[in-house]
C-alpha cells in the first residue's frame, strides 16, 4: 500500500512518516521521511504513540497501536480501509485479544482474510475521505 499512500499524500500535499526498526528504501520526495527507531519489539509503536497528535492520520494493522492513536485523538485506518474510532476500537481490541488467547491455547483461528483488489480500492477511498475531512479542519 505504500506506493498508493505516497501518491495520495503527494496529491494532497501532506507529509508521510514511515516508522521502522530498520532502514528501508523510500521515495526521494522531500515529503516522505523515514524514522528508524532502535529498541525492542514495540519500539516503533512506542515512537508513533509518543509522537502522534490529534488529527494526525495513522495507517496500521496493529490493533493495540490503533487504540493508542485513537486515544490520542488521531484518525486511524487499517490497511483495508477500516477506520478505527472511539466507537469500535474496544470491540477490535477484544476480538484481537480473544483470538490471541485462542491461538495461545493451541486453537486454529485461521488468520486474516487474503488481501483482495477490493480491499485496495476500499483503502484508497477511505484514505481520500480521511484526508479530505482533515483538510476541512
Amino acid at each position: 500500500m505504500k506506493p498508493e499512500i505516497y501518491r495520495v499524500a503527494q496529491r494532497y500535499e501532506v507529509g508521510v512518516i514511515l516508522v521502522a526498526a530498520s532502514w528501508m528504501r523510500i521515495p526521494t520526495d522531500a515529503s516522505v521521511t523515514l524514522e528508524v527507531v532502535a529498541g525492542g519489539f514495540d519500539a516503533a509503536d512506542d515512537w508513533i504513540a509518543a509522537q502522534v497528535a490529534p488529527n494526525d492520520l495513522v495507517i496500521t494493522a496493529d490493533i493495540p497501536l490503533a487504540a493508542r492513536c485513537v486515544a490520542a485523538g488521531a484518525r486511524v485506518l487499517g490497511p483495508t480501509g477500516r477506520p478505527f474510532t472511539e466507537e469500535n476500537i474496544g470491540d477490535a481490541l477484544a476480538t484481537r485479544n480473544l483470538l490471541a488467547e485462542m491461538r495461545g491455547a493451541g486453537m486454529e483461528t485461521g488468520g486474516p482474510a487474503p488481501f483482495e483488489p477490493r480491499d485496495r480500492s476500499r483503502f484508497l477511498q477511505a484514505l481520500d475521505q480521511a484526508l479530505q475531512s482533515l483538510r476541512r479542519l
